[in-house]
């Protein structure tokens, strides 16, 4: 699995957070003692990695405009989940480069898409798949039920999904 090198150059058609608002993520983050931050419009986003519309993390917070995909401010939630507590104070912009971690992230990111009313899975997937997610079995849904046994056995193992493979709140 890799993230994309960079953002696509044109504006791919992906849920972003104006459609769904800001209160069910918000809520959702609240659940893992995270922060949502609402940045104004056209201003740049604190903690951003890749900056433009993607979200960023600095510490317990995740910032993101009214732009910023939904897959994006999951992803990078789900990188301040995955980490111990004591870990998360020092994350400023880039969380981890552990394979493990990231692999657990972008499952991780697809399991709370189910959260978000008018979101799910399904389209998380798509979106992820449509803003240049890649996959050796070509596809985040193949990946996600064919290739991830690692990343969910390690989230089982840390506390972070059942055995059923729902989410566990902190």
């Amino acid at each position: 699995m890799s993230a994309p090198s960079s953002p696509p150059s044109e504006e791919a058609s992906v849920t972003r957070l104006a459609e769904i608002g800001f209160e069910a993520p918000a809520t959702l983050l609240a659940r893992y003692g995270l922060s949502l931050e609402h940045v104004a419009p056209g201003t740049a986003i604190p903690g951003s990695f890749w900056g433009d519309e993607e979200a960023g993390i600095i510490g317990n917070t995740v910032y993101a405009r009214d732009d910023t995909p939904v897959h994006s401010l999951l992803h990078e939630a789900g990188h301040l989940i995955v980490l111990p507590p004591e870990r998360r104070a020092f994350v400023h912009t880039d969380a981890t480069d552990s394979i493990d971690e990231e692999d657990a992230t972008c499952y991780l990111q697809i399991v709370l898409a189910d959260e978000l009313p008018g979101v799910g899975r399904q389209q998380l997937m798509a979106d992820m798949d449509a803003w240049g997610y890649t996959y050796r079995l070509g596809s985040t849904r193949a990946w996600f039920e064919q290739d991830a046994e690692n990343a969910r056995h390690w989230l089982v193992e840390h506390g972070l999904l059942d055995t059923q493979g729902r989410p566990v709140f902190s």
